[in-house]
């Protein structure tokens, strides 16, 4: 189910007809963050955002035409699966090898 509550795509023009056969709704687009709203909402710094996307903890979903990283929403579960992790002092080689095991079977 799309997140607006449409059960599907219609062939045309990408609108979705509502289950109750109400008026067509658009698809809403997943959300796209900046570094800086990953900041503002999680409390991570922008410098440690940078250091996890370098080591490949997190990743950006593209980038826009500018070059700013862009991430999904899945960026904030992985936020907070380090930290968890690092409560419970795993070291960041250890947190990297415990989220590529997650990576593989998920």
């Amino acid at each position: 189910m799309l997140r607006n509550g449409s059960s599907r795509l219609a062939q045309e023009g990408g609108e979705a007809s509502s289950s109750t056969g109400g008026p067509a709704r658009r698809r809403i687009p997943p959300k796209a963050y900046r570094i800086s709203e990953i900041v503002e909402y999680s409390g991570v710094s922008r410098q440690t955002i940078h250091n996890y996307t370098t080591m490949g903890l997190i990743t950006e979903s593209r980038r826009t035409a500018g070059g700013h990283r862009l991430y999904d929403e899945s960026v904030f579960g992985r936020l907070d699966m380090i930290e968890h992790l690092k409560r419970q002092k795993r070291t960041l080689r250890e947190i990297r090898a415990q989220l590529d095991r997650l990576d593989r079977a998920g």
